[in-house]
């Protein structure tokens, strides 16, 4: 029988699961990292690409400020190029609901480095002169940006290899079973993995594993929308996202170094996991080339020349689950980040190499326990 043995095995080869193989070997502990189709395959590789801290729930900041870290030491860590652009989040509004409510949090995470900015219509438009005239009130985080997804993931699974990482690609689990002091995952080619630790970053698929130990969560599976302009000269600066509702749905963007806009936005559509297709809706398209140029109206005359969707689980109560199993000793979760991971995912592998490594972690993460689902388990058990 091929069995394959580790100190810990990896069921989810995403940022996290690929960011928490590297830093495991880099604390010296042996790793199999697990992934059915390739290393950021799924909603790793296919967001928005944001690395802001600004907009985050004030109790994560210090995870977001930690996964910061290691974003400004990508090259240097990774021996690759992420495309990481620090050009700073904008955050706008048109009401003064808008103005106040982005006021509020700038005091809220004050204390957190981000040195937000609250910036007046006439303030925007002297700096930021491409805006429409909607806009009345905005902030500014200026050491935020954004990254290529696409890139990301799949250069932290390379040097997890180069730190002696074993990675299986390609490899459909059929079970993930505790199995005396061991968990024993079985591939469905026959393949066995062993290990007496399991992490499990599985994404969208996440629940899926913790409802097998016992402890369901309420999250379901949405497909972001995402398009491309063709590439013009570089002039947009910062991400740009308006609130929530300054439209009918949220639309932000971004403009990477060759040219192109990203443009996000205009709301999900249920995912069916068990195909593994993201497909997307035209009219979530229609919905960009309608509102972005409201935020920036030279946006009308851009032709879309890509469109694509990913499969993301989201959480009823929009926290993951981070941290170790409530019921199985040795058992680590990291899923569920619904739709916010990206930035998050180098500073949760750090976290979770730590908390597997020592048994506790120095940065906070007591919100993200899946104890605070328990009366779910209790009904279904």
């Amino acid at each position: 029988m091929n069995t394959q043995r580790a100190d810990v095995v990896i069921v989810g080869g995403g940022i996290m699961g690929a960011s928490s193989a590297f830093f495991l070997r880099k604390r010296g502990v042996s790793v199999i990292l697990l992934e059915r189709g390739l290393i950021g395959q799924q909603a790793s590789g296919v967001n928005f690409g944001n690395t802001r801290r600004m907009g985050r729930p004030v109790y994560e900041l210090p995870l977001s400020n930690r996964s910061r870290e290691i974003w400004l030491k990508f090259k240097e860590l990774f021996d690759d190029d992420a495309e990481l652009l620090l050009n700073g989040h904008l955050r706008l509004g048109v009401t003064p609901t808008h103005e106040e409510r982005m006021a509020k949090y700038a005091e809220e995470a004050k204390g957190f480095g981000l040195d937000m900015q609250m910036m007046t219509a006439k303030a925007l438009r002297e700096r930021f002169p491409y805006l429409g005239p909607d806009i009345t009130s905005g902030c500014y985080a200026p050491h935020d940006g954004h990254a290529n997804p696409r890139l990301a993931a799949p250069a932290i699974g390379r040097a997890a290899v180069r730190e002696g990482a074993q990675v299986f690609e390609n490899t459909e689990i059929m079970s993930v079973e505790k199995d005396g002091e061991d968990f024993r995952v079985t591939a469905t080619d026959g393949r066995i993995f062993r290990a007496p630790v399991a992490l499990i970053t599985a994404g969208a698929w996440g629940n899926r594993i913790s409802t097998s130990f016992g402890e369901p969560v309420p999250m379901i599976a949405k497909v972001p929308h995402m398009c491309v302009t063709e590439p013009v000269p570089y002039a947009i600066g910062p991400t740009i996202g308006a609130i929530a509702d300054v439209f009918e749905k949220v639309v932000f963007f971004r403009q990477v170094a060759r040219g192109n806009i990203v443009i996000g936005g205009g709301g999900h559509e249920l995912a069916d996991i068990e195909s593994r297709r993201a497909y997307v809706n035209p009219s979530r398209t229609l919905y960009k080339l309608t509102n972005a140029p409201r935020v920036v109206p030279a946006f009308k005359n851009l032709n879309i020349i890509r469109v694509w969707g990913g499969i993301e689980g989201y959480m009823e109560d929009s926290r993951s689950v981070m941290g170790p199993s409530a019921r199985v000793p040795g058992l680590y979760y990291a899923f569920g980040f619904s739709g916010e991971g990206f930035q998050l995912g180098p500073g949760v592998g750090d976290v979770m190499a730590e908390l597997i490594h020592t048994g506790r972690t120095s940065t906070p993460i007591e919100h993200y326990h899946i104890s605070r689902f328990a009366k779910l388990a209790a009904q279904a058990a």
